[in-house]
């Protein structure tokens, strides 16, 4: 999940086609729905991004009251009105009256804490939890910035490489080359520096197990000289999320796609290709595209039909993007990698966002 931030932006107006009384405010590549004369572009106004919770007071005053999602109806999510696609809100809150938000703007001010909004957490499935213990050494995940809301991670024609983003569950796995233990966790137990204890009936224990992925790390930590490999993936099936990719969850061997492989090699962490390190050794997140970055492209690529099942079952999560050369943003402050996720994903009926 993304970084959530309540910012102040600058905003660009532009024509909603099947509306005479609505427009369309931008802000980076996002688009949010708006009342047609409520803001011009080059005005400042609040963003309130997606995966966003309310408190009931500003969600009576932005007249919101039962049309937001959740079983409370206070948290903000991609909707579809009139056939345009809007994420998140654009405001201008009472609370923040008097706020100087172009000194906001530039000084990358967060607003949650101030307007009492927090980040939706999913829930944790039974067959994704378990028993857990300290992991100081795991290495963690990181949450994936999405390219609508930071559009100059990349540098125009820089090359990138697009893979499709799983709907799954973010699988990951530690080596520790010295012991040759093995630490498994999920991103959320994760990030708090916990593993999951091993158990044969938790679902990211049985996909480590039933892909050998011990062993695959071990192999790649003796080829590159490292004390810790991390590999990380996304397990997917029946049971895990609404779209399956065609995995029935009736076989003991969880579908499983790395993405992504860091290791520390002399003391130092680093990123590395999981194309070119685990080819042939485990399954991977397909590959979409690669070429000069064109953020058109890339957000034609978060849309269509999957290709993990090799049938285009159902529609496509969305992408992730990286360059070719692994590197440091400034923008983002770390890695340079980012996501699209896709509009008919986001505004499908009945899904699920188990983490």
């Amino acid at each position: 999940m993304s970084t959530l931030r309540v910012t102040a932006e600058r905003l660009t107006i532009l024509e909603h086609p099947n509306a005479d009384a609505l427009e369309l405010a931008q802000i980076g590549l996002y688009r949010a729905v708006v009342a047609k004369g409520a803001y011009r572009t080059g005005e400042l106004a609040v963003y309130i991004p997606e995966q966003a919770v309310l408190p009931a007071g500003l969600i009576e005053e932005l007249g919101l009251t039962g049309r937001l999602a959740g079983s409370n109806a206070d948290r903000v999510k991609a909707v579809r009105l009139r056939g345009e696609l809007s994420q998140g809100i654009v405001c201008r809150p009472r609370a923040l009256a008097g706020t100087d938000l172009a000194e906001a703007a530039a000084a990358g001010e967060d607003f949650a804490e101030a307007l009492g909004i927090t980040k939706w957490a999913p829930p944790i499935p039974t067959a994704m939890n378990g028993e857990v213990e300290s992991a100081p050494d795991l290495l963690p995940w990181v949450d994936i910035e999405n390219l609508k809301r930071f559009p100059d991670i990349f540098e125009p024609g820089e090359p990138v490489v697009v893979t499709e983003k799983l709907h799954g569950s973010c699988c990951l796995v530690t080596f520790h080359a010295d012991s040759g233990a093995v630490q498994v966790s999920s991103k959320g137990i994760g990030a708090q520096g916990l593993a999951l204890k091993e158990d044969e009936k938790n679902l990211y224990w049985r996909a480590v197990r039933a892909h050998g992925i011990p062993a695959v790390a071990a192999r790649l930590a003796e080829r590159l000289g490292a004390s810790r490999v991390g590999i990380f993936g996304e397990v997917f099936g029946a049971g895990v999320q609404d779209l399956t990719y065609g995995e029935s969850g009736r076989t003991e061997l969880p579908g499983y796609a790395a993405f992504d492989v860091s290791a520390v090699i002399d003391g130092q962490l680093r990123w590395l290709d999981a194309a070119e390190l685990l080819a042939g050794e485990l399954p991977l997140a397909p590959q979409l595209w690669s070429g000069p970055f064109d953020p058109q492209a890339v957000l034609e690529l978060a849309e269509g039909r999957e290709t993990v099942s090799g049938r285009a079952l159902h529609i496509r999560e969305g992408v992730v993007v990286r360059p070719v050369a692994e590197r440091y943003s400034t923008v983002l402050g770390g890695r340079a990698i980012a996501k699209v996720v896709g509009g008919a994903y986001l505004t499908r009926k009945g899904g699920t966002e188990y983490e």
